[in-house]
């Protein structure tokens, strides 16, 4: 389901048809359903970009919840080879619940699966999304609409700060049900010295037409 050798050398990777059309769907539907999340944010009124999101509370959706245990197992592996290769000593417990435990002993207790909204004109800052203390290295986005039926533009974006040189940025593809799964603040990377860190953000470029969802699955929760 995930390359994660390609993830672990490149800081992302696109998993297809993560959901299919219908799940898209039925999570997009959620979006009125007040009782389902724990806030709510309008982009704009904190410089962050134009459109809202949303932010699910406990019990996630079923589909949120499958979705973010099933993915972490894999992603905590490429997690611990990237802290191996820099020499950091903490390492994830291989499924979700443990580290989740470690988030809620240190405080980071509200959950940070979120649904985003955009309409035509709105779009995304880069950013990182950084909750407290404890992180988890890796986070997903997946694409609950449609790209040319339900939307146009909108597309997901990468920025990597290198040290010493010029960002590089980079433009993610995805049609619905796909998953970009990428660094959520750093990555290492091989220089001629070395492994280094290298910074990274994400953002959406400005929707021209439509309205565009996507469910981002966060793996650390929030103080």
């Amino acid at each position: 389901m995930i390359d994660t050798d390609t993830l672990a050398e490149r800081g992302h990777v696109v998993a297809h048809a993560l959901l299919t059309p219908r799940e898209c769907q039925e999570l997009a539907a959620l979006w009125p359903a007040q009782e389902r999340f724990r806030s709510h944010v309008v982009m704009q009124r904190h410089g962050y970009g134009q459109g809202d999101y949303q932010y699910f509370a406990y019990p996630l959706p079923d589909p949120v919840q499958r979705l973010r245990q099933a993915l972490y197992p894999a992603l905590a592996t490429v997690a611990n080879r990237w802290n191996d290769v820099l020499g950091i000593k903490k390492r994830f417990p291989p499924t979700l619940e443990p580290w989740l435990g470690e988030c809620h002993a240190g405080g980071q207790k509200r959950p940070t699966p979120l649904l985003l909204r955009y309409g035509a004109g709105d779009y995304n800052c880069l950013h990182r999304d950084l909750y407290g203390e404890l992180v988890f290295p890796l986070q997903a986005t997946i694409l609950l609409s449609e790209p040319g039926r339900e939307f146009e533009g909108g597309e997901f974006m990468l920025v990597e700060q290198r040290p010493r040189q010029q960002s590089r940025g980079e433009v993610v593809p995805l049609g619905q049900g796909d998953a970009v799964i990428f660094a959520v603040n750093q990555r290492p990377a091989r220089g001629s010295r070395g492994w280094h860190r290298t910074a990274m953000r994400h953002g959406v470029s400005s929707v021209r037409r439509g309205q565009r969802f996507t469910l981002g699955i966060i793996f650390h929760d929030a103080a």
